[in-house]
C-alpha cells in the first residue's frame, strides 16, 4: 500500500465529534514521547501532518486523518506522563474510553512501545483495556534504530513475555527516522483494510 494522500479532518473530545461516514479507522496509542506523531508522519510521508509536541503528554484530543480518502488514521492522547494531575489523567481516561467503547469503525489498534524499555504498567494497563474490549492490536516496537540487533532481539523477547500477546496479535518494529519497518507496516495495513472493504 501507497499512502499517496493524507488530510487533518476533526479534532474530537466526545463522540458527537467523530467522522458519520463510516470509513475504516486505525487508531493508534502509546506512552507520550513513544514516537507517535513521528510515525504517523513517517508511515505518510509528510513531515507535520501530526504535530510532535515538545512537551509529553499534552495531546488530550483525538485526532482524526483521512487515508488516501478510503479510510481513517487516529492518533489517541499519549499516556503515562507523569506530571499530569489525577484530574487530568481521569479526564484523558474518559475521552479514550468513550472512542474504544463500542466504535464499530474501529478495526484495528496500534499500541506503540518504545523498544528500549521493558513495557511500563500503564503499557500492560492499555493493552488489557483493548483485549477487554476486543480490540485486534497490532503492538509496534519504535525507535529499533537507537539499539542493536543483538539487543532489540533480547528486548522483543521482553515485550512478548510481559505482555503475552494473545493469537493474532502482531509484533512489528519501526524506526521513524529511517523507515526501518515502514514496508511490512504498510503491507499489514493494507491486509486489514481489505479485509475490511
Amino acid at each position: 500500500m501507497e499512502i499517496k494522500q493524507a488530510e487533518f479532518i476533526i479534532s474530537a473530545v466526545h463522540p458527537s465529534q467523530y467522522p458519520k461516514d463510516k470509513r475504516i479507522e486505525i487508531a493508534f496509542v502509546g506512552r507520550s514521547n513513544v514516537g507517535k506523531s513521528s510515525l504517523i508522519n513517517a508511515l505518510t510521508n509528510r513531515k507535520k501532518l501530526v504535530k510532535v509536541s515538545g512537551t509529553p503528554g499534552k495531546t488530550r484530543l483525538i485526532n482524526f486523518f483521512l487515508i488516501n480518502n478510503e479510510f481513517y488514521f487516529v492518533d489517541l492522547p499519549g499516556y503515562g506522563y507523569a506530571k499530569i494531575s489525577k484530574t487530568e489523567k481521569k479526564s484523558w481516561g474518559k475521552v479514550v474510553e468513550d472512542y474504544l467503547r463500542g466504535r464499530e469503525e474501529l478495526k484495528r489498534v496500534i499500541l506503540l512501545l518504545d523498544c528500549r524499555h521493558k513495557p511500563t504498567n500503564d503499557d500492560i494497563t492499555m493493552y488489557k483495556w483493548l483485549k477487554y474490549y476486543n480490540y485486534h492490536t497490532i503492538i509496534v516496537a519504535t525507535k529499533v534504530d537507537k539499539v542493536s540487533k543483538s539487543q532489540l532481539f533480547k528486548n522483543l523477547k521482553i515485550i512478548k513475555d510481559t505482555l503475552k500477546p494473545e493469537t493474532g496479535d502482531e509484533i512489528l518494529t519501526f524506526s521513524s527516522l529511517n523507515k526501518q519497518g515502514k514496508e511490512e507496516f504498510l503491507k499489514v495495513l493494507e491486509s486489514v483494510i481489505n479485509f475490511y472493504s
